[in-house]
C-alpha cells in the first residue's frame, strides 16, 4: 500500500512525496505535492494504474536503442533461424548505425523519416528499406510500446519509398527442355524435373526422403524442410537444420505423374536408398588429391585468357590462383607449395584441420553457382531464371492446362488463394484467346460494310 512522506525543504516549507510500489514491489514516486491530501490522491491513482497494468518504469525509456534491442527484444523475439540471420544482418548494416546510440524515449517519427533518407544515401534499395521498417523497426517499437518503454510508435504514419513490382517471366515448356538438356548429369536433371513436376520449394525438395514418396499410389507427403544458415546461428554449430514443418507450418499431400515416379523408382533402386535416405542429395565424394609438380604437364596455352580487367596470368603461379581464380592442377599445386613454404618458415600459422561435413543436403549457393547458372548460360534462354522459378512455372502450367484454382493452391501450399491467382494468364500465349475475341469483334464492322456494299443497287445512267 502507498503512503505520503513528509519532506521539509531548505526554505523550511513542508511538501509531501507520493510513494507506492509497482508490480515487482519496488518503491516508486508519483511526484511531490504541497498538501498531504494531494499526495494521497497521487499515490492512490498510481496504485490504481498499476492494478490496470498501465504503469511502467519511466527510466526504461532512457535506455538506448542498441541496449533495448540487444538485451530485451532480439534475444526473446520468436522467429525462425533464417529470419533471425536476416534480421541480424539488417540490424548491423542499416538500423543500429543510425538508431543505436539514441535513447528509446527520444525516437520520434521525424527520426524514422531521417533514417529512410540516410538508408537511401547508403545505397539501400527501396525493398530493403521497406523490409527493415515493416518487419524489424515496426516490430521493435510495437514491443517497446507494449512494454511501456516508449509512449508512441514512431513508425506509424511514416511513408515508405514505393517498391516497383517486378515483371514475372515464366519458364515455358520449350525453355525448360533446353535447360534440362544443359544440366551436367542425371542427378541434377532428376532434381530439376522433380521440381517442375511437383512445384516444391528448395528446402522441401532437398529434404525429400524415400519414405515421403509412395510409389504405389504416387502420393508425396511434404512435412519437413531443411534450412541453411550460418554456423553461428545454428544451435549445434552446423550448416543445415531440418525443421519438422514446411513454410506455412502445415503438411500437404499431392499426386505425382507416372513418368516421374518411374524415374524416382529407378533412382532409388540404382543407389540402393533406404527409407530414411535423402532422395535428391549431394553424395559425398572425396576431392582428388593435388598432384605433384613432376606429374603435371603444363597446359596449353601457357597463359590464361584475359580477365575482365584485361590481365593475363601464367598458369602455375600465385597470381593465376589468387587474381585469376584459376583452379587447374598446376595453379593449385603452386599455391599449396607457397603456403607450405610459409608455414615451414613460421610466417603463417598452421591452419586448423579441415572438418569434413558429412551432411548430404545440397547447398543452395553451390548449386546455383556451379550447376544452375552454367546450365542457364548454355541453354541461351535470353534471361537467367532462378531455380525457384520452376515452382512458378509448375503453377502457371497447371492453371494454363485448366486445373482448378483451389487444387493448385493446396498443391503448392499457399496460405492464400490470392497468391495462387498471380499465376493466372502468365504464359506468353495466354492472351491468344483474348486477341482472337478482339479480332472477331473488330472484323465484324468490316464484314457489315462489305455486305452493305454488295447488296446496294447500282445507279442507272
Amino acid at each position: 500500500m502507498g503512503f505520503s512522506r513528509k519532506r521539509t525543504g531548505a526554505d523550511g516549507k513542508v511538501r509531501w512525496a507520493a510513494v507506492y510500489r509497482d508490480i515487482r514491489g519496488e518503491v516508486r514516486h508519483a511526484g511531490t505535492w504541497p498538501t498531504k491530501k494531494a499526495a494521497d490522491t497521487a499515490w492512490q491513482d498510481a496504485e490504481a494504474s498499476v492494478r490496470r497494468g498501465r504503469v511502467g518504469d519511466p527510466s526504461r525509456g532512457r535506455q538506448t536503442f542498441r541496449e533495448y534491442v540487444d538485451e530485451s527484444w532480439f534475444p526473446h523475439h520468436q522467429i525462425d533461424l533464417t529470419t533471425r540471420e536476416k534480421y541480424t544482418y539488417c540490424l548491423d548494416k542499416y538500423i543500429q548505425p543510425f538508431f543505436g546510440p539514441v535513447r528509446m524515449i527520444d525516437i520520434l517519427p521525424q527520426h524514422v523519416r531521417e533514417w529512410i533518407t540516410w538508408a537511401q544515401n547508403e545505397g539501400a534499395s527501396a525493398w530493403t528499406i521497406q523490409y527493415c521498417k515493416t518487419s524489424i523497426l515496426s516490430s521493435i517499437f510495437t514491443t517497446a510500446l507494449n512494454d511501456q518503454v516508449t509512449a508512441i510508435h514512431p513508425c506509424h504514419g511514416v511513408k515508405m519509398p514505393s517498391v516497383p513490382a517486378t515483371v514475372r517471366t515464366i519458364v515455358t515448356p520449350e525453355q525448360f527442355d533446353a535447360l534440362y538438356k544443359s544440366l551436367p548429369d542425371a542427378d541434377t536433371r532428376l532434381l530439376a524435373e522433380t521440381d517442375i513436376e511437383s512445384g516444391l520449394r528448395w528446402g522441401e525438395l532437398t529434404e525429400l526422403r524415400v519414405r515421403d514418396v509412395d510409389l504405389t499410389t504416387r502420393i508425396v507427403t511434404v512435412s519437413r524442410k531443411v534450412i541453411e544458415v550460418n554456423k553461428k546461428f545454428h544451435p549445434d554449430g552446423r550448416r543445415f537444420l531440418v525443421v519438422n514443418y514446411p513454410k506455412d507450418k502445415e503438411f500437404r499431400r499431392f499426386k505425382l505423374s507416372t513418368q516421374i515416379c518411374r524415374k524416382l523408382a529407378a533412382h532409388i533402386k540404382e543407389l540402393g536408398l533406404g527409407p530414411e535416405d535423402l532422395l535428391l542429395a549431394r553424395r559425398n565424394q572425396a576431392r582428388p588429391p593435388i598432384a605433384s609438380a613432376s606429374d603435371i604437364a603444363p597446359p596449353e596455352p601457357t597463359f590464361m585468357d584475359p580477365s575482365p580487367s584485361g590481365h593475363r596470368y601464367r598458369h602455375g603461379t600465385i597470381s593465376a590462383y589468387s587474381g585469376g581464380k584459376c583452379r587447374c592442377d598446376l595453379c593449385r599445386r603452386a599455391y599449396a607449395e607457397y603456403r607450405a613454404a610459409r608455414r615451414n618458415t613460421g610466417k603463417d600459422s598452421p591452419r586448423k584441420p579441415r572438418v569434413v561435413d558429412l551432411d548430404e543436403h545440397i547447398p543452395r549457393n553451390w548449386f546455383r553457382r556451379f550447376v544452375w547458372l552454367p546450365a542457364c548460360e548454355a541453354a541461351e534462354l535470353g534471361f537467367s531464371p532462378r531455380f525457384h522459378d520452376l515452382r512458378h512455372a509448375h503453377a502457371s502450367w497447371l492453371l494454363a492446362g485448366g486445373a482448378d484454382l483451389q487444387v493448385v493452391k493446396e498443391r503448392l501450399g499457399h496460405g492464400s488463394i490470392v497468391t495462387t491467382q498471380k499465376y493466372l494468364h502468365t504464359l506468353p500465349d495466354a492472351d491468344e484467346t483474348a486477341l482472337d475475341a478482339l479480332a472477331q469483334i473488330r472484323m465484324r464492322s468490316r464484314s457489315s460494310s462489305r455486305a452493305t456494299a454488295v447488296g446496294k443497287p447500282k445507279r442507272s445512267a
